[in-house]
């Protein structure tokens, strides 16, 4: 799966579907989850810029927008930075308010259960690369070219996944090492298996968004043990 930058001759059918993947999310799940789903749609329609992928707002205002405290709003945004789905671009300062950036690529990944409940055209829709010749750029930093060393690309989504979340990467990604990357797939090492099996399970996607900003091939990670 690739996700273009929303602009270009396409981009209004690449909002909708986003949001669209986002609202079905919401209503797959508890009422909970429709509540956070529903606060991160309204972020999206009324304050995201798409060509730019900044979110600029304060949390006064974010309160107001949502209906609820400050407090509210500072457990709401952590949740989604834990996610992976918010990163803090420039925090925010004396007389400015911070700066977001929004990780579609990983609200795609984590709404992908959902995609054939959309339809079998929105599924193949997201899963085909974009086309050669239309002027979309992909949805990713600093892609690997032939050029690039190995150690370079794992360097790099390890300093993705240490500015997207420090405490999580101290705790878990900073043990793994990069053991093989061919054809796709990513074979991760951890210490134990203990690690191994909790990471697969609970950060595989984190893994593979963050690998998708520097090498776009990848597409699927596996986490396992030395022995």
């Amino acid at each position: 799966m690739q996700i273009a930058k929303p602009v270009g001759r396409n981009a209004a059918a690449l909002k909708y579907d986003i949001l669209s993947a986002l609202s079905v999310h919401a209503l797959s799940g508890d009422k909970h989850r429709q509540r956070s789903m529903l606060r991160i749609i309204a972020l999206i329609t009324t304050r995201y810029n798409w060509r730019n992928n900044e979110l600029s707002i304060g949390r006064e205002e974010i309160s107001r927008l949502w209906t609820v405290n400050e407090r509210t709003v500072k457990r709401e945004m952590a949740k989604f930075r834990a996610l992976g789905w918010v990163t803090v671009k420039r925090p925010a300062a004396r007389g400015r308010v911070a700066v977001y950036e929004i990780d579609l690529k990983q609200i795609m990944i984590d709404t992908q259960e959902v995609w054939s409940v959309i339809g079998s055209d929105f599924e193949a829709r997201m899963s085909e690369e974009p086309e050669p010749e239309t002027n979309i750029v992909p949805f990713t930093t600093k892609p690997a070219g032939a050029g690039v060393a190995d150690a370079d690309v794992w360097s790099q989504v390890q300093t993705i996944l240490h500015g997207r979340d420090p405490e999580l990467w101290a705790s878990w990604f900073q043990h793994l090492s990069e053991a093989e990357r061919a054809g796709g797939r990513v074979t991760l090492v951890a210490p134990s298996r203990f690690m191994a099996d909790y990471i697969a399970q609970k950060w595989t996607a984190r893994l593979l968004a963050a690998y998708s900003r520097v090498d776009p091939s990848i597409r699927t990670i596996r986490v396992d043990t030395v022995d």
